[in-house]
């Protein structure tokens, strides 16, 4: 294991199921996040697309919030409402 291996956060990607939502980026952010993708395809030697990251690296960051976790345990947390797409509103 090399150094860069220690350093990054995302490990190898697991497969799941999968919903397609659209998000919008700063090219600054898309810049980093493709740069993100080559290193971690050297580290973990299997070519790895930025648009495939991007929810394995929010689950990450959910998953070591810690005040969310404590919203969630206290069950002050809101309630997740169901609502139609903005953009099919437009």
């Amino acid at each position: 294991m090399n150094s860069a291996t220690r350093r990054l956060r995302l490990g190898p990607l697991r497969r799941s199921e999968n919903v397609k939502i659209t998000i919008v980026l700063t090219a600054d952010l898309k810049e980093a996040l493709d740069r993100y993708a080559v290193v971690h395809s050297q580290v973990h030697g299997e070519h790895v697309d930025t648009a495939a990251l991007i929810p394995h690296m929010l689950e990450a960051f959910i998953a070591r919030d810690r005040g969310f976790k404590a919203m969630l345990s206290s069950g002050d947390s809101p309630s997740v409402a169901l609502r139609a797409d903005p953009a099919s509103e437009a």
